[in-house]
């Protein structure tokens, strides 16, 4: 196996390990190291939210088991986001265009894993529907067309309205990340679907390094420094997505 494949697998455990432990799928992540190694657009956004399928699954169950997960927080943020996302898979946008606006969105993970902590329950606010519903909306659209599953940009959101705390935003944040991938996923098999020659490897590496990640981010486990050495990976595919 070539030495830069070895090293793409590496990565790619990596980013799902610590996407899952706070309940991310990792699409912004693939889709930041796809780019570092030069993957065609066409490729990028089906193969992301697939494995966002494995990986965001796998950390809801984590985190659903640990007891941190909202059913009544949750449906309103779906309800419409589901059939934008489908809308937002049928768009084709321009590969140029598309980098820009993923260089763009990586920005909120890079905010999310060096700036966001935790809530203090007594700051805790009651969920608005009708903002919820909007959030939902606005995000499933944005996931579909990207080829992400929206975690990255609901999670920060969660916190900053103070509506859940990091446990809870991530069991959220992971079942809302699943459906929003199958129904990107789903808009984009109207128009073809390519997929790389490797990617029965990706799924197995991206499945192994979420299952640990999801199961250490739901007990007790340090990130700070993983985070930030994840934040700066992110920053060298932002730049290179949006200057290069």
């Amino acid at each position: 196996m070539a030495t830069s494949m070895i090293l793409f697998f590496i990565l790619l455990f990596t980013i799902a390990f610590l996407y899952a432990s706070v309940g991310h799928g990792g699409a912004s992540g693939y889709l930041a190291l796809m780019a570092l190694f030069s993957f065609s657009p066409d490729v990028m956004k089906p193969t992301a939210l697939l494995l966002n399928l494995f990986v965001s699954s796998v950390s809801f169950i984590q985190f659903y088991r640990g007891k941190y997960f909202k059913w009544k927080i949750f449906l309103p943020l779906i309800l419409l986001s589901i059939p934008m996302a489908f809308a937002g898979g049928l768009i084709s946008v321009n590969a140029v265009l598309y980098k820009k606006i993923l260089g763009f969105f990586l920005l909120i993970p890079i905010a999310r894993f060096l700036f966001f902590k935790n809530t203090d329950p007594r700051d805790m606010k009651p969920a608005n529907f009708y903002i919820s519903l909007l959030l939902g909306a606005a995000i499933g659209f944005l996931s579909g067309l990207i080829g992400i599953g929206g975690g990255i940009i609901l999670s920060p959101i969660l916190l900053l309205l103070k509506w859940t705390n990091q446990k809870q935003t991530a069991a959220i944040s992971a079942l809302f990340i699943f459906v929003n991938s199958v129904a990107g996923l789903s808009g984009q098999l109207t128009k073809g679907i390519h997929f790389s020659a490797d990617m029965l490897g990706y799924v197995l590496v991206a499945f192994a390094g979420g299952f640990c990640g999801a199961w250490l981010g739901s007990i007790k486990f340090p990130q700070t420094v993983l985070k930030n050495l994840l934040a700066c990976v992110l920053m060298v595919a932002a730049w290179k997505l949006l200057w290069q």
